[in-house]
């Protein structure tokens, strides 16, 4: 799933937007899901598929709700050799579009419609509001280095190994990225700069979209 951006010092958590919801609250949730048509019309899943996403997602899901921490967990098997968890935070909040430190079923398709199935605008949405960590609609260098940072996290286990050299290629990476991305030159990254330079240059979609179907 995702892209290819980093982490720097920019002020914000890694678990900044998490909000957290207690044991209790989450027991009186119980989600029951949008019937099965709803839910065809809204995603690219066929019947039969979401019958078995949703076996799944209760089996994981006991409440009905996924949270972050699962989430994490889920994510981490696909990627044993790193840390995912930075990344999958930022993945988890593209899915909880309310900000409850909660997912329920039919978000979690959703989002899973996108990323697998949907049109290459569509994975360009979701991919900005990625990059988008704050959600006040642009990308700041310090967004794209925290998201990217992320990625070579759960790629290349972090900085651990090659240091402060690591560290200058992934800054080096992301500065000349987001030269070409801001197209104003106004030192942010809009909507509009967004989709115009991934639509320009292939390169800048396939280095952005390189994990988009990893879940």
């Amino acid at each position: 799933m995702g892209m290819v951006l980093t982490t720097g010092s920019t002020g914000m958590s890694r678990s900044e937007g998490h909000h957290l919801v207690s044991d209790s609250e989450q027991q009186l949730v119980r989600y029951r899901p949008e019937g099965l048509e709803e839910l065809c019309q809204a995603t690219k899943f066929s019947r039969n598929e979401l019958q078995i996403m949703y076996r799944g997602f209760k089996n994981e899901c006991p409440n009905g709700v996924l949270d972050e921490d699962t989430f994490k967990n889920i994510y981490s098997q696909f990627f044993p050799q790193g840390d995912s968890s930075f990344y999958a935070h930022h993945v988890f909040r593209t899915f909880d579009r309310e900000r409850r430190g909660i997912v329920t079923f039919k978000e979690f398709v959703a989002g899973l419609s996108i990323l697998l199935r949907g049109s290459q605008h569509e994975k360009l949405l979701w991919t900005f509001r990625l990059y988008d960590v704050n959600g006040d609609d642009v990308i700041t260098r310090e967004e794209m280095l925290v998201v990217v940072s992320a990625v070579y996290d759960m790629i290349h286990g972090g900085f651990s190994q090659h240091g402060f050299q690591d560290q200058r290629t992934t800054a080096d990476h992301v500065d000349h990225l987001f030269k070409k991305m801001d197209l104003d030159r106004d030192g942010m990254i809009s909507l509009e700069d967004f989709m115009e330079s991934c639509f320009r240059d292939e390169n800048i979609t396939n280095s952005l979209t390189v994990f988009e179907t990893k879940l």
